[in-house]
């Protein structure tokens, strides 16, 4: 892959980008006053066909940056009478390929709502795992204009003969960085097979770690580099406080109860770790639903509707909750437990603070959290001052604690080892690490 990279320039009016005019009519009917920065810079790149690797903080526009311009291709196709689907055959034009069934329908609403003033002649199909694949592969017939879809369901549907990628102008990879990552690697090579060799292809992301983007080598030519990504937002505050150990749940309550949060969302590192943090909030007076892989696909987005239209006030979440759901005006976001990779920090955090919204981020962290909060602080080049909540101070000794940690030990002499590079894992790796949702 070579790739030019871009620097921030000033954001233009969507009129100065180049959309057409029905789109332009939509975004004004959207109130979307201007582009964002990486909807300004990416926008004119993707519509003149150049691949694109682009990493932006969550909230900042990336759905419009590339469904606009493919709503804007195909309706310029089918005005020439040379859809793909006119073609014999379960055919799609342009694939979102999304890490979970939530980012699946979002992305999927997001852009039917964009192409309002095509009078239904873009369509566009959702799939994804947890419910019945018959009704999708009714919806798929005939082929569909974009398809937005999850690896496992897609490939279900593929074996099936139900859909066909051969045909496929642009491919997407939304919340690139987990799409790259094991947890996909035998699914996402599976499909790239399958896909046109000549096809436009674009990454999107908030975060690429070094590994990951060693990978998009073999997936991007000539690719426009974007990096806008921004660790100090000025809508998003972040603080941490310190505790005690065996006292996060009290002091989570107490700040639920003294800050009377319209909504907060709180992460947690596993699906009974939810349960167990709901049923003990719940004794403190504080009702809360659960979020994670094991509730069915219908539970799921009941709880995410009801806690979008304010019906559920706290929400407990696994990571199946910090990439790419947009959820609006979310006050709070709070790291119940510190998120296993320092790359999930940026996710989780970006639920809140989003389109400009002042937002809090709170991480809980004792003393046997400190090195891995550290950790995190170092990747993302940020750091908080450690705070304490009024009437849950930290004792003298987990005080102690903390200062001794943050001078590690030197090595003696003579024992230093050069630590070797790591090389990136392959595209068609055998083994994979973290299980996808789908």
């Amino acid at each position: 892959m070579t790739s030019d990279t871009t620097t921030l320039t000033t954001p233009a009016s969507f009129s100065e980008l180049g959309l057409i005019t029905p789109l332009l009519a939509r975004l004004v009917e959207l109130e979307y006053q201007q582009p964002t920065p990486i909807q300004a810079q990416a926008i004119p790149s993707v519509l003149a066909g150049r691949d694109l690797i682009a990493g932006a903080n969550t909230g900042s526009g990336k759905t419009a940056t590339f469904a606009l311009p493919m709503l804007q291709y195909l309706a310029q196709v089918k005005d020439t009478g040379k859809s793909v689907n006119k073609n014999k055959g379960n055919y799609v034009s342009g694939l979102i390929l999304v890490p979970t069934r939530e980012l699946a329908k979002q992305v999927a609403d997001s852009i039917k709502s964009y192409a309002a003033h095509f009078n239904g002649e873009i369509k566009t199909v959702a799939v994804f795992g947890g419910v019945s694949a018959n009704t999708q592969m009714l919806a798929l017939r005939g082929g569909t204009d974009i398809l937005v879809a999850t690896p496992g369901r897609l490939l279900d549907l593929i074996s099936s003969n139900a859909i066909k990628l051969d045909k496929v102008n642009t491919l997407v990879l939304d919340e690139a960085d987990r799409m790259l990552s094991l947890g996909f690697t035998e699914e996402l090579t599976a499909l790239l097979a399958l896909l046109p060799k000549n096809k436009q292809t674009l990454l999107f992301s908030a975060t690429f770690p070094e590994q990951v983007k060693a990978l998009t080598e073999k997936l991007l030519n000539n690719a426009i580099e974007i990096q806008l990504q921004s660790s100090d937002a000025s809508t998003l505050v972040q603080r941490v406080f310190t505790v005690n150990k065996g006292e996060k749940t009290a002091v989570l309550a107490h700040l639920i109860i003294q800050h009377s949060w319209r909504q907060a969302l709180i992460f947690v590192n596993a699906k009974n770790s939810c349960n167990h943090l709901a049923e003990k909030l719940l004794k403190r007076g504080i009702t809360a639903e659960v979020f994670h892989g094991d509730k069915g696909q219908g539970a799921r987005s009941r709880v995410l509707d009801g806690f979008k239209n304010g019906e559920i006030e706290v929400l407990i979440a696994t990571d199946i909750a910090a990439r790419g759901l947009d959820i609006e005006k979310l006050p709070v976001v709070i790291n119940f437990d510190l998120p296993r990779s320092p790359s999930d920090y940026m996710h989780r955090i970006g639920r809140s603070g989003r389109a400009g919204e002042v937002g809090l981020a709170l991480s809980l962290i004792d003393h046997e959290d400190y090195h891995h909060f550290k950790v995190i602080e170092k990747k993302h080049k940020i750091w908080l001052d450690r705070e304490q909540v009024e009437g849950f101070e930290v004792d003298n000794d987990a005080i102690e604690t903390l200062l001794t940690a943050e001078k590690p030990m030197a090595a003696p002499e003579g024992t230093g080892k050069k630590k070797r590079k790591k090389k990136p894992p392959s595209i068609n790796a055998d083994i994979w690490l973290n299980s996808p949702d789908d």
